[in-house]
């Protein structure tokens, strides 16, 4: 199944993140909420947040949603848990620098929707703050050059995480232009690494 986006997410009536999790964390009819945190609860045209809960969450940061649900993840969610698992953690948190639904990249909306960032902030935010030393993946490939507005986005989740001095990893090689890499295509017992993402930033995006 592949989800082309019905438009761009200005349209639509966004679920504040706060509201969008308190409602995650009733009781659900197709998933169980003691395992499963899934923010928005249904799916639709973007998604906050997909995970397993534990006491040591792994943080996976990729570009954008595709159609992993709970107890339906597609092969990238598996291989994410797979090597968060592996890597000590006892769970995973799957969280995007941009949260619109898309299987192509190539069909995110062109220009960034102001108020999805901002709550998508909200959600990073949040995730951070279950581990008094959060952990971060990152794992987007060179999928962040299909939009500018990527590179803004990503900068500002990494502000953001230095405020709850969160420690960031890679796995696997670094690509040829310099991005981390995508987590679909790592071998299974595949070992974190540090990652320094200003420098990142700074030198391979043109950031600061």
């Amino acid at each position: 199944m592949a989800h082309i986006p019905d438009g761009d997410t200005a349209a639509l009536q966004l679920v504040p993140f706060e509201q969008a999790l308190q409602e995650a964390l009733v009781p659900q009819t197709d998933y169980d909420v003691e395992r499963w945190l899934y923010v928005p609860h249904a799916y639709g045209e973007y998604r906050y947040i997909l995970g397993t809960r534990g006491k040591k969450p792994l943080i996976c940061m990729g570009i954008n949603p595709s159609t992993a649900a709970p107890n339906a993840l597609d092969n990238t969610l598996k291989s994410v848990e797979r090597i968060a698992l592996g890597n000590g953690f006892d769970s995973f948190l799957m969280f995007n620098v941009y949260a619109q639904r898309a299987t192509d990249p190539n069909a995110m909306e062109k220009a960034c929707n102001p108020q999805l960032h901002q709550e998508n902030l909200a959600a990073l935010r949040y995730l951070l703050s279950l581990n008094p030393e959060p952990c971060v993946w990152a794992a987007w490939g060179a999928i962040i050059e299909k939009r500018p507005y990527l590179r803004d986005c990503l900068m500002d989740q990494i502000r953001l995480s230095r405020e709850f001095h969160a420690s960031w990893f890679t796995a696997g090689p670094i690509s040829k232009k310099g991005h981390p890499h995508h987590p679909l295509y790592l071998r299974k017992d595949a070992a974190l690494d540090p990652f320094d993402p200003e420098r990142y930033c700074r030198e391979i995006l043109g950031g600061v």
